[in-house]
């Protein structure tokens, strides 16, 4: 088979032969799988959980974040649904919802705070 391919603007004109009982191609190289990192574990302690009741629901950041509005009170009845905290991360404001109908029985952030995955953000009830 003659082929003309162009390298660098300059054509060659190339010739390929096909051969019936050419050996394999050589196989590629194990690719090399870094081990899994270790972490060592928090240099300070965790802080103590909040007491829950049977009755209680707490409402989790879901990712880190900024508290940007807090949209009820203590006492306050809300709906399944309905906005509880708007938290920003990456630029972007997410809302935290309410799992269930119920009260809010205590919110435990404030607008301007931090706050990291899984941290209680409010107390239902």
């Amino acid at each position: 088979m003659h082929y003309r391919i162009h390298v660098n603007g300059k054509p060659f004109d190339v010739v390929v032969e096909v051969l019936s009982n050419a050996a394999p191609l050589p196989t590629a190289a194990p690719v090399y799988t870094p081990p899994a990192p270790t972490y060592a574990a928090p240099s300070t302690p965790a802080p103590a959980p909040i007491a829950q009741t049977s009755a209680e629901e707490r409402v989790t950041s879901p990712f880190p974040g900024s508290v940007m509005q807090i949209s009820v009170t203590v006492g306050q009845a809300v709906n399944a649904g309905q906005c509880l905290v708007i938290l920003e991360a990456m630029k972007m404001q997410n809302e935290i919802v309410a799992p269930r109908a119920s009260v809010v029985k205590q919110i435990l952030v404030s607008k301007g705070a931090t706050v990291n995955t899984d941290d209680v953000l409010i107390v239902l009830g």
